[in-house]
C-alpha cells in the first residue's frame, strides 16, 4: 500500500493490523555502458551525483531509503550507504561535482541523451521519473523523456534494446545471488546496462563457490561496494510500503516477493 493512502485507510479501518516495510525492489537508472558516453565512469558518476535520492523519496514515496544494488528491504544482504566505502561519495547530491566530472570527460557544456521509462507502474513513478529528469538537467545532463507503453518497454528497454538512459524499478531480491548475477553477468537477459566487467565476474563466481555464510555475506557486500564505485547502475531507493491484514490472520507478515504459496501455507485463522 502507498504511504499516501495509509491515513485514509487507518481512519476507515482501525481494526486492521498494519506493518511498515521497505520494498525489496531496487529502483534506479540504467544505461548503455557498452557505448559512449556511458562507458566512461566519470559520466556515470556524474549521473549519480546529479540525483537527489532523498528528495524524490520525500516528494513521491514519503518514506524509503537510498539503496545499494540489493534493496534495503533485505538488510542482511544490503549495506547501508555509509557502508559502501569509497563508492558512498557518489550517492551525495552534488550538481557542481557532476558538472566538473562531465567537463573532465569531455562535456564542458553538458550532454544530451534520452531517458526511457514507462507509465505502467503508476502515476507516482512517472512523478519520480520527472524529478530525476529535472535533477539531471540541473547537473548538466539534458535527458528527454521517452515514455513507452509497458509492454513495449519490457520487450525493448528492459531487455537492453534502447539508447541512452532508462529509469524504473528493475530488480527484486529474496536472496542475493539472482539479483547480482542477473544484472552483471554478460550473458544474462536482465543485464540491462550491458555490463561486462572481469572484476565483477570474478567476484560473482567466488561468492557462488563460498559456502560459509559470513564469508559469503562479506563477498556480497564487497561486490556492492565495487558496484557503487563503478556506477554501472545508478541505484536510487527502496520505497517504504505498508501491509495490512485482519487481526484474526496469524503468523503472517507482508513482503513483496512472489512466494505467495508458502506464506499462505504458514498462516492460520483464529476466529
Amino acid at each position: 500500500m502507498r504511504q499516501q493512502d495509509l491515513p485514509g485507510l487507518k481512519k476507515r479501518r482501525p481494526d486492521l493490523v498494519y506493518q511498515d516495510f521497505l520494498s525489496n525492489v531496487t529502483h534506479g537508472i540504467y544505461m548503455r555502458t557498452d557505448k559512449p558516453p556511458f562507458n566512461d565512469v566519470r559520466v556515470r558518476r556524474a549521473i549519480s551525483h546529479g540525483v537527489n535520492r532523498q528528495a524524490i523519496i520525500d516528494a513521491v514515496f514519503i518514506k524509503g531509503e537510498p539503496t545499494a544494488a540489493i534493496s534495503r528491504g533485505v538488510p542482511e544482504w544490503s549495506p547501508r550507504i555509509d557502508q559502501l566505502g569509497a563508492g558512498a561519495r557518489y550517492y551525495r547530491h552534488d550538481p557542481k561535482e557532476a558538472r566538473r566530472l562531465l567537463a573532465e570527460a569531455g562535456f564542458p557544456n553538458g550532454l544530451k541523451t534520452q531517458l526511457n521509462c514507462t507509465p505502467g507502474y503508476g502515476n507516482d513513478f512517472v512523478d519520480a521519473f520527472q524529478l530525476v529528469q529535472r535533477q539531471l538537467k540541473d547537473s548538466g545532463i539534458d535527458a528527454t523523456i521517452n515514455l513507452q507503453e509497458y509492454g513495449a518497454y519490457m520487450s525493448t528497454t528492459f531487455n537492453g534494446k534502447y539508447e541512452g538512459l532508462a529509469v524504473g524499478p528493475f530488480s527484486i531480491t529474496w536472496e542475493p545471488h539472482s539479483n547480482l548475477y542477473g544484472m552483471y553477468m554478460p550473458e544474462q537477459g536482465r543485464n540491462s546496462s550491458h555490463v561486462s566487467d572481469p572484476t565483477i565476474i570474478s567476484m560473482m563466481k567466488e561468492q557462488m563457490r563460498t559456502q560459509d555464510l559470513e564469508a559469503r555475506r562479506k563477498l556480497i557486500f564487497d561486490i556492492q561496494r565495487y558496484a557503487a564505485e563503478q556506477q554501472y547502475y545508478v541505484y536510487l531507493y527502496s520505497p517504504a510500503l505498508t501491509g495490512s491484514w485482519q487481526p484474526y490472520v496469524k503468523n503472517y507478515a507482508p513482503n513483496s516477493s512472489f512466494d505467495y504459496g508458502n506464506r499462505s501455507a504458514a498462516l492460520w485463522l483464529e476466529r
